[in-house]
């Protein structure tokens, strides 16, 4: 290389190293954009207007509870029962509400996400361009000598100038390789705050389509209950004592049938009593409002009859033929959605009350699990499942009624061992003639009714 092609390639490193430092430092101090920045203010104002909208929401909810707090309470009438489903109805229709403002705040977080990603994305390329840039003349740099740096200067001070210059890229190099590091570690979080707002949005749709539902089959529940009285009081209490008798009736042939199944019980299939394998078999929402009651109610998951001998079996032993309450209750009005309390696979469905002057579980689903429970729902007002069908912990089997023999709205909660329970009919069994003689049910020996609060 002559000594004037030296100091020219030697100056076009040097106006390199200068051009690519102000392009770092473009990069690393990159503002952003002005219009993101405005739309990003604009889109947390329209969070912030339905979080406060779910809060004034959330206030109704716990309104309509204080009214079904106080209908609970009073004497079962069919205006006390009307209004408790009305009023259920109100509670649901706001639930929506709510679960709407949600999907839109979390859909608006979303886009905002979605923009911050792209920002980024931007701001790597930014980086990236940059980086490649100045390895390029560092390169270019790294076969020129010293001496030759010098020697292509037009005065020493120039070369010692151009000598800083680099030493200043390398630095802002290291810095800015540094940053684009940290830019992706950066990407890669907002992506997984991408993934969980999907997540969540789904999980809020779903929930939505299950509230939905719920206040079909609570416009069901009332229809119904108007055909059946006709709408007047003395029709309802007529019911209620028809539905007692035949109840017992029902009982006591099914007691006979439990106590002449012969099924041995392996209790070592099962979990150990107060392992906690499943979970209640409603949403957190319901959790909430039962709070409310746990003055009354002496606990704080609505539950207002317990397993075995209980105040109310002791005092109503006709109900139970003297063999104590073989689930647990759980006040629900009506239309809320029931959820299963573990992953399994649903065994049956039915509906005792398809047969005439049957008076028994009404409509009910029952789903076996892996790990040798099986768990019994009923008194529903819908069933959302069917045989056959696979479930997870927290989707909905159905929604809570007072179908069957039930005074008010809730959910019969049973736990059984699952290889000693059978579905079947009375009358095939043991050729009974009850009006549930033909009605199909879970039936199991005594001794595999489990105590659900040892599972919970």
């Amino acid at each position: 290389m002559s000594s004037f092609s030296t100091i020219v390639s030697t100056k076009n490193v040097g106006r390199g190293i200068v051009g690519v430092l102000c392009l770092l430092v473009l990069a690393s101090s990159a503002p952003e954009n002005l219009v993101f920045a405005q739309t990003a203010t604009e889109v947390q104002e329209k969070i912030d207007d339905h979080n406060a909208k779910i809060k004034a929401l959330d206030a109704e909810i716990a309104a309509y509870q204080q009214q079904l707090n106080v209908l609970g309470g009073q004497k079962q009438t069919l205006t006390s029962a009307i209004k408790s489903i009305d009023v259920s109805r109100q509670q649901t229709t706001t639930q929506v509400k709510v679960t709407e403002n949600r999907i839109g705040a979390t859909d608006l977080q979303l886009s905002q996400i979605r923009r911050e990603i792209a920002t980024k994305q931007d701001l790597i390329e930014l980086d990236r361009d940059a980086v490649a840039q100045a390895l390029r003349n560092m390169q270019l740099a790294n076969h020129t000598t010293l001496v030759e740096q010098i020697l292509g200067a037009d005065t020493l001070t120039e070369a010692w100038t151009d000598i800083d210059r680099f030493t200043s890229i390398t630095d802002a190099l290291r810095a800015q390789v540094e940053a684009l590091s940290g830019a992706k570690i950066a990407l890669a979080g907002e992506e997984n705050n991408a993934a969980a707002a999907r997540e969540k949005l789904a999980s809020l749709q779903k929930e939505l389509v299950t509230q939905q539902k719920a206040l079909d089959a609570n416009k069901a529940a009332k229809a119904a209950l108007l055909t059946q009285t006709k709408n007047q009081e003395g029709t309802y209490q007529s019911l209620i004592a028809k539905k007692r008798a035949e109840q017992k009736a029902f009982e006591a042939e099914l007691s006979a049938l439990e106590d002449s199944l012969r099924v041995t019980v392996n209790t070592g299939s099962i979990p150990h009593v107060g392992s906690g394998v499943l979970a209640w078999p409603f949403s957190t929402t319901f959790a909430q409002s039962c709070l409310g009651k746990a003055g009354a109610l002496k606990n704080n998951f609505c539950i207002t009859q317990y397993f075995g001998t209980t105040p109310f079996s002791t005092a109503n032993p006709q109900v139970y033929n003297g063999s104590g309450h073989n689930a647990i209750d759980i006040g629900m009005p009506v239309g809320t959605p029931v959820l299963a309390a573990l992953s399994g696979t649903v065994l049956g469905t039915g509906n005792t009350d398809a047969v005439p002057g049957c008076y028994s579980f009404g409509k009910w689903a029952l789903v076996k699990h892996a790990n040798g429970l099986a768990t019994l729902y009923s008194h529903l007002s819908q069933v959302s499942v069917a045989a056959g069908q696979a479930v997870s912990t927290g989707d909905a089997v159905g929604y809570s009624g007072m179908t069957g023999y039930a005074t008010g709205p809730h959910l019969h909660f049973g736990v059984y061992v699952s290889q000693a329970t059978q579905i079947m009919t009375l009358q095939a069994y043991r050729g009974a003639t009850t009006p549930c003689a033909n009605a199909r049910m879970p039936v199991a020996p005594k001794d595999a009714y489990l105590n659900p609060m040892s599972y919970l």
